[in-house]
C-alpha cells in the first residue's frame, strides 16, 4: 500500500508531465534536499555550487519527464543517476585545461 506521500507524489508527477508549472515547482521544492545532497558531493571542483545545484535541477526535471510510476520505484530513486548524469555532463563538458 502507498502511503499518502508517494500518493501526492504521483499526482503532481502526472501534473508535471502534462505541463503544470505548479507541480513542478512543488515537485522541486519537496525534493531539494535530495538534489542538493547530491551537489555537495561535487562542491571543491571550481564551479559555484549554486550553479551545480541548477544543473542538478534540470536532471530532475528530465527525470520528472522521463518516470513512469509503473516502474514500481520511488522517484528519489530514479533521479539520483538523472541528477548526477547531468552535473557529471556539465563539469566535462566546462572542464578547463
Amino acid at each position: 500500500m502507498q502511503d499518502d506521500y508517494e500518493i501526492n507524489n504521483t499526482e503532481y508527477i502526472i501534473k508535471a508531465q502534462q505541463g503544470d508549472e505548479q507541480a513542478m515547482t512543488n515537485l522541486i521544492e519537496t525534493n531539494k534536499g535530495l538534489i542538493w545532497s547530491i551537489v555537495k558531493r561535487f562542491q571543491d571542483r571550481g564551479y559555484e555550487i549554486e550553479d551545480l545545484y541548477q544543473v542538478g535541477v534540470m536532471g530532475f526535471i528530465k527525470c520528472i519527464k522521463r518516470f513512469d510510476s509503473s516502474f514500481d520505484v520511488r522517484l528519489s530513486t530514479y533521479a539520483v543517476p538523472y541528477i548526477l548524469g547531468e552535473i557529471k555532463r556539465y563539469l566535462r563538458d566546462n572542464r578547463t585545461y
